[in-house]
């Protein structure tokens, strides 16, 4: 038996047992909601792209190939719908039947089905967000709309709120992904098709527009069908480079823009007569993609210096094209108007001596402008524009410069009676260069601390023959590498012979140190060390970049050097390691040389892996609060870097939430986030969704720092019963993880992990090491294998042993969590995240997937523990909830589920036969082939997989 329902329970089988299910009452699962009349476009949306995928599929693959899939579609949906135990059992005779020729184009058709559904629910949000305006509806939560009426309630003034932006620093940071499956190639075609039912919604088409635009998304849904899913080779690093810049062509560039001008506006229509405030920049886009090189050795020198390259030829190319479309707007006539002496003077120095526009002043400056963008093109390595400019011209010094010609021509806009024209596209150019300059992109650079341990030691044994650094205990690697740090004469020698590591390290900070004379200071201006467990760590990389000349002894040159605190272990020694070291007169003086502020970021993924979501939680939040206390004692500000991933298991969940439940003190104004793979895509390849995304963050960082209580910590109770709470979870967790015996075979048996590694979808490799152990492996391949089989057991496994070892010894308490969960935001947030990652899990498809462990006593006593907790997990939920099932506070992913799983559940099964027969005979392949869709297909039906 498989997957199975009756009498309003689900079944699940246990391994190796048949006679013997587990009864999972129905009505704790998710359920449909009523659909209501603001759906009914979605439906139709839905139903329009299914019926043409449907007609691609017959024309394409024979009609054979479609009744076989709308026979999977219909059963799959009555089994969800109804509970339909003769539609289970003809869906799993079904798919079990599947030939060889049927498999891949059923994968690919439920596979597509799943990305067009992404399509149609990102647009039904676009249009609710439209016609909630249009209705003049409170603005929702996450718009900047909203928390400013929030703040005018509680009479913060107008003059806080523009010192709030004038001050703050809101980071998106994009990372590569080793487990990312979507090509830019079907990206693109989705977002055609997105586009063309946008049209359908904004504009109202004739029946021949509407004909016409039926037409073309069959026409873009047959170039997906035609379209290959998979990649065929494997990723470079700037292959994920190329891909990570294309979001700026979709979102950043034109929409940060935008979110300013909201900005302004809001603050203006609060200061009446004061004109339009000038908002400095507080958006500051960051990537790792390419710079990053923890356990990713194709990450060298030459790359990183491609990478600056390439970021550096996106925003020139977007200021060429602006500025060319610009002169073509500008036809004003000096016989009409007058014009600045400055912009005067812009024109009479332009190249261009066209005739035909002797009197176009502005048409000459915006000529010479574009010549001395194609000259600083030229000097920076670029392609010259695409038109040719008019003539020769002096290259700027920097992107500074060329903001400043920009600001004459706006100024002469507004002494001439015209300052509305600089608010159109000259106004969207100026912010654009304020905020990307020319580099675009501030590149982090990241590499594991055992590496800078290593090139330290190398560094000084060949300075000092028979010196041993790494023999040496903490106190006395401080002392020395502080005296390194003060020492004007240099440790690296130009006639040393290194070896190849550290060759390659100090190559890469030579690039670096290149890349930021070259482009500008905010190129690189942030060095972050892995696996921080010490100030030896830090100090290792402060030596390193002062030897490269990046940073220097008295902060007259610096970077953010920044400790990544991963493990729970590490977690809990942090404020005592930024103690320590913020008390360094010679390190201070680096933080004072960046204004008197460090960064620290806190890793949620590997603190997981290791503790389990539930302290991996905890144990963040009080590193926070005695990272707070620790920095406001030494009266140096704190900025958090939230490593957090897609998936609840790697911190992942709403960015909206995640901010609000940080605490007290914590955000100030500024934080860094990271932005990962399928979540770029989903977050940021929509200009519409991107837009609501990067006004979530400032409107969620505005909030966190002028709206909510400053004392770091909550209610004393709160705190001893998380404490429970966390060490019940870490038992349960690192026992079945990292205590029972034979888990790793069981993981590595009953998940695709194996099969990750042959889809060419990063340049990263899964494992820092050659080995199956747990620890060696990446958060984000042990994250994605567990979506994959539906278990999703690093976002909730251990909650239900915890709640329940907490109301053993405290029978009454159960109220102290409801407490907590209505009055703590990070407690609430912990739980609606794992109320997702349980509605999106389904023990009776893990059931299939653990029959793969060969040995049948393991799997029985290792998923019997799972599926316990697993039930465990979900009363404990709905009792501290007092929900009645899964997802009841939570009705748009109930709809989700509800509208995506019926053709997500089909790919499960396919995926463990197909699994079955990979691992039989890896020969064949056609399986190879059908078993890496499936993968795509998951996780584009799971949309936070990694």
């Amino acid at each position: 038996m498989r997957w199975t329902s009756r009498q309003g329970m689900s079944l699940a089988k246990v391994p190796g047992n048949q006679q013997d299910f587990r009864l999972v009452p129905h009505h704790r699962l998710p359920q449909p909601p009523a659909d209501t009349d603001r759906d009914a476009p979605l439906r139709d949306d839905i139903r329009l792209l299914g019926r043409i995928l449907g007609d691609t599929v017959n024309a394409q693959e024979g009609a054979g190939i479609f009744d076989l899939v709308e026979r999977i579609r219909t059963t799959s949906i009555s089994f969800h719908r109804d509970n339909d135990l003769p539609a289970r059992a003809a869906l799993e005779s079904t798919l079990d039947s599947l030939g060889p020729g049927q498999t891949v184009p059923i994968v690919r058709a439920f596979s597509y089905f799943s990305h067009l559904a992404n399509i149609a629910e990102d647009q039904h949000h676009i249009r609710r967000s439209r016609a909630q305006a249009h209705a003049g509806e409170e603005p929702a939560d996450g718009t900047l709309a909203l928390a400013l009426r929030r703040a005018d309630a509680a009479g913060v003034s107008a003059e806080r709120m523009a010192a709030f932006f004038a001050e703050a620093r809101i980071a998106p940071v994009l990372t590569a992904h080793p487990t990312e499956v979507r090509r830019k190639s079907t990206l693109t075609r989705e977002l055609a098709i997105a586009g063309l039912l946008d049209d359908r919604e904004r504009m109202r088409l004739t029946p021949e527009e509407l004909a016409e635009n039926e037409a073309k998304l069959r026409r873009a849904v047959l170039t997906l069908w035609q379209t290959s899913l998979l990649r065929r080779t494997r990723l470079t690093v700037i292959d994920e480079v190329t891909n990570g810049l294309s979001y700026y062509d979709y979102t950043f560039l034109r929409r940060l823009p935008q979110i300013y001008r909201t900005v302004e506006t809001a603050l203006m229509a609060r200061r009446p007569g004061g004109g339009r405030p000038d908002v400095p920049t507080f958006f500051h886009i960051g990537s790792w993609i390419g710079g990053d090189r923890d356990g990713n050795p194709f990450v060298t020198a030459e790359v990183m210096v491609e990478t600056l390259r390439l970021q550096c030829s996106v925003a020139m190319r977007f200021y060429a094209e602006q500025l060319h479309k610009l002169g073509a707007e500008l036809s004003i006539s000096s016989a009409l108007v007058s014009v600045s002496p400055a912009l005067q003077a812009l024109a009479e120095s332009s190249p261009d001596h066209s005739v035909h526009r002797r009197a176009e002043p502005y048409r000459l400056a915006i000529s010479g402008i574009y010549a001395r963008l194609a000259a600083t093109a030229r000097r920076l390595g670029q392609e010259p524009p695409n038109p040719p400019p008019a003539g020769q011209a002096e290259a700027y010094e920097n992107a500074q410069g060329f903001l400043a010609d920009l600001d004459i021509i706006d100024a002469s806009l507004a002494q001439g009676q015209a300052g509305a024209l600089g608010d159109g596209r000259l106004g969207t150019l100026r912010r654009a260069v304020r905020c990307f300059g020319f580099h675009l992109a501030t590149l982090d650079m990241r590499q594991n601390s055992d590496v800078h341990e290593r090139t330290i030691a190398e560094l000084l044994a060949t300075a000092q023959p028979g010196s041993d650094y790494r023999a040496l205990d903490e106190d006395a690697r401080v002392d020395l590498l502080l005296a390194e740090l003060v020492n004007p004469r240099p440790l690296v020698s130009p006639f040393a012979a290194y070896g190849a590591e550290t060759t390659s390290e100090l190559a890469v900070m030579r690039a670096a140190a290149a890349g930021r004379t070259h482009y500008g200071p905010a190129t690189i201006d942030t060095a972050i060390i892995s696996k921080t467990a010490s100030v030896s760590d830090l100090l290792e990389l402060a030596v390193l970049l002062k030897e490269a000349g990046i940073v220097s002894p008295d902060g007259a040159r610096a970077i953010n050097i920044v400790p990544l605190f991963e493990t729970i272990e590490d977690l809990r020694q942090s404020a005592a390691i930024m103690d320590r070291l913020l008390s360094m007169p010679a390190y201070r003086r680096i933080v004072e040389g960046l204004g008197g502020v460090q960064e620290v970021m806190l890793g949620y993924s590997d603190s997981n892996k290791d503790g389990g979501f539930v302290t991996s939680g905890w144990e963040i939040y009080k590193a926070e609060i005695g990272l707070i206390e620790v920095f406001a004692r030494h009266k140096v500000k704190l900025r958090l870097f939230h490593g957090r991933g897609g998936s609840v298991g790697r911190g992942g969940g709403p960015s909206y939430d995640a901010i609000l439940a940080q605490p007290g003190g914590a955000v100030q104004g500024d934080i860094r986030i990271t932005e990962q793979g399928e979540i770029i895509s989903s977050k940021y390849s929509n200009a519409e969704v991107g837009h609501r995304n990067l006004e979530l963050l400032a409107a969620a960082t505005f909030e966190a720092s002028l709206l909510t209580s400053k004392d770091s910590a909550p209610r004393p109770e709160f705190l001893d019963a998380m404490e429970e709470l966390s060490a019940a979870a870490f038992k349960a967790y690192r026992g079945l993880v990292y205590e029972t015996p034979g888990f790793e075979d069981y993981f590595w048996a009953s998940t695709v992990i194996t099969e990750i590694a042959t889809l060419n979808i990063g340049s990263r490799p899964a494992s820092r090491t050659k080995t199956r152990r747990i620890e060696d492996l990446r958060a984000i391949p042990w994250v994605f294998s567990w979506a994959q089989c539906r278990l999703m057991l690093p976002g909730w496994f251990g909650f239900g042993a915890a709640v329940k070892a907490y109301g053993a010894t405290h029978a009454d308490r159960i109220e102290t969590l409801r407490a907590m969960y209505r009055e703590w935001p990070f407690f609430r947030t912990l739980l609606s995240n794992m109320d997702m990652v349980l509605a999106k899990s389904s023990i009776a498809i893990a059931s299939r997937y653990s029959e793969l462990v060969p040995d049948k006593a393991l799997r029985d006593a290792i998923f019997a523990r799972i599926t316990a907790e697993w039930e465990q997990s979900i009363d404990a939920l709905l009792a501290v909830t007092r929900h009645e099932r899964l997802l009841q506070g939570n009705p748009l992913l109930e709809r989700s589920i509800r509208n995506r799983f019926p053709y997500l559940d089909p790919l499960n099964h396919v995926q463990v036969e197909l699994l079955k027969k990979h691992r039989a005979d890896g020969s064949d392949d056609a399986v190879l082939q059908g078993l890496q869709l499936t993968i795509n297909g998951i996780a584009a039906g799971l949309r936070n997989s990694g």
